[in-house]
């Protein structure tokens, strides 16, 4: 702010992300946690005592969430235009990927995550620019694949996953806020949050080829799978904090947390062999097996394909993090396509359903079910909240829901990087990480006219970009130098369903059956 008035009068500038009908701040969305004296230390407001000449300010020692700003005084002031300026700060991360669309709401619905991620990302991720800015470790794992396809973040998660090492404790217990003073070693800080420790690494060696991050944490996992093995002699667990906000059904949360069991030994067992680690490799492989065997015998249906209750996030979760036996995923998807269907193409999930639902529908033969979710504007939706006027992500679904309601959250925020691998098809390569070796699975939805994908590797910017032109698409993609790729086509496409690229541009063009 640059202000001018007389000596000692006292200015206040508020911050906050909603108004009261008659245009001043609304802070009850964000202030439901504060302990301080509102008047004497008000939430999320500066203030400024003037000299009585022309004073610049600017807070040096923290930040704020908001979307608006009011600014008060006790005597007259003199306010223009150029009086305040936004700043908007985050951590310095490169911008590594674009995503540019027929559709107006998929474009901004991706603008839209990516403000929310970098609004939450100042030094480690957090959940919220304003109420909390707290380490949430799901939030920071659920966002993981949007970050890391939209953004050069390693830098941060490498600090982060640090923090993460320094607050485990010696049985191998993680808090789910990381960094943390205390806060956080409660009952409910178990695996569908604090993974953390394991799909981060794993992520960063998927993305960047590099597995210093992993071998860094390597013993960290490990402690970690050792402690919930030792709690949970049937290989079944409901230490988590489940499907966190959801829109009416609930989840069985032993189901999701034992998935979550599964994921973090699975990549226990993977990083193993990885770091020539033969007896834990043989070890940690059998104990993913029992853990997978525990969940299906306990929860998976074989007569009907149903786990669980049936939820959209209890079909969806196990279909993403792939514990569906073989010869169930077809009955499974189905089911699960069914009942997004039976709800008009719309969201049923909280957090963990949110992550799954959208690759669980497109990479098991339902792309344009998953589009017409990921690209639905009515209430429950991603773009409901678009179409309602949000530039971030929220944190529920209900826009006039009475808790959990900060309008800059991102733990919903996996459609970001949803459009990267179900519409442009863009994955790594577990035996060839950090892009050396490119998967392509693209799917062309008939509901977009033209679709492109831009993301800068190791390599090199990797390019998938479809265009509908009748019924032919014309398709091309651009594999960086010294990568290779393999484009898998859907059985839509007429002609070779898999095709080996080399480095360089190509144009294909596919007729559909």
């Amino acid at each position: 702010i640059k202000v001018s008035g007389e000596e000692g009068t006292e200015v206040r500038i508020m911050h906050g992300e909603r108004l009261f009908d008659n245009g001043r701040i609304d802070m009850s969305n964000i202030d439901v946690y504060y302990r301080g004296d509102k008047e004497k230390d008000p939430f999320q407001t500066d203030i400024l005592i003037l000299s009585g000449g022309e004073d610049e300010f600017m807070a040096k020692f923290n930040y704020k969430g908001f979307r608006y700003v009011e600014v008060t005084s006790d005597k007259p002031i003199e306010l223009n235009q150029n009086s305040l300026t936004a700043f908007f700060m985050h951590s310095d991360v490169p911008a590594s990927g674009e995503i540019r669309t027929s559709s107006e709401l998929v474009n901004k619905l991706w603008w839209a995550t990516n403000n929310a991620y970098l609004s939450n990302l100042m030094g480690y991720p957090t959940d919220c620019p304003q109420r909390e800015k707290n380490g949430w470790t799901g939030d920071g794992h659920f966002a993981i694949e949007t970050a890391l396809y939209n953004f050069d973040g390693i830098t941060v998660y490498e600090k982060w996953l640090a923090d993460h090492r320094d607050e485990q404790q010696p049985n191998g217990v993680l808090p789910d806020i990381i960094p943390t003073g205390g806060w956080g070693y409660g009952t409910d800080n178990g695996l569908d949050w604090t993974s953390t420790i394991a799909i981060i690494p794993w992520n960063l060696y998927m993305f960047y080829g590099d597995s210093k991050p992993l071998a860094d944490c390597y013993e960290n996992i490990k402690r970690y799978v050792n402690y919930v093995d030792r709690t949970s002699p049937n290989h079944l667990t409901s230490w988590g904090r489940g499907d966190w906000v959801p829109v009416k059904s609930r989840s069985n949360k032993e189901f999701t947390s034992s998935v979550y069991f599964y994921v973090d030994t699975k990549i226990l067992a993977t990083a193993a062999k990885l770091f020539n680690k033969q007896d834990d490799y043989t070890y940690y492989t059998a104990l993913a097996e029992k853990i997978k065997e525990a969940v299906n015998n306990k929860y998976l249906n074989k007569e009907t394909g149903i786990y669980a209750g049936g939820s959209q996030t209890e079909l969806s979760v196990p279909l993403q993090w792939k514990i569906v036996p073989e010869d169930m995923i077809a009955k499974v998807a189905k089911n699960l396509a069914k009942k997004v269907e039976e709800a008009g193409f719309h969201l049923d999930v909280g957090v963990l359903g949110a992550k799954a639902i959208l690759n669980a529908l497109s990479e098991n033969g339902y792309p344009e079910t998953a589009y017409k979710v990921a690209a639905q504007d009515t209430y429950p939706s991603w773009g409901w909240w678009i179409v309602n006027g949000a530039t971030t992500l929220l944190e529920n679904w209900d826009l006039k829901a009475e808790r959990d309601i900060s309008d800059n959250h991102m733990m919903f925020g996996e459609i970001g990087g949803w459009f990267y691998k179900g519409l442009g098809g863009i994955f790594p390569d577990p035996e060839q990480p950090g892009f050396k070796h490119i998967i392509l699975r693209p799917n062309f939805v008939k509901e977009l006219k033209h679709f492109e994908a831009k993301h800068d590797s190791p390599y090199g910017q990797i390019i998938s970009k479809w265009e509908w032109n009748r019924k032919k698409i014309n398709y091309e993609v651009v594999v960086p130098a010294n990568s290779t790729a393999t484009l898998y086509l859907p059985d839509y496409v007429k002609g070779d369903k898999v095709i080996k690229l080399e480095a360089g541009k190509h144009n294909l063009n596919f007729f559909i059956l």
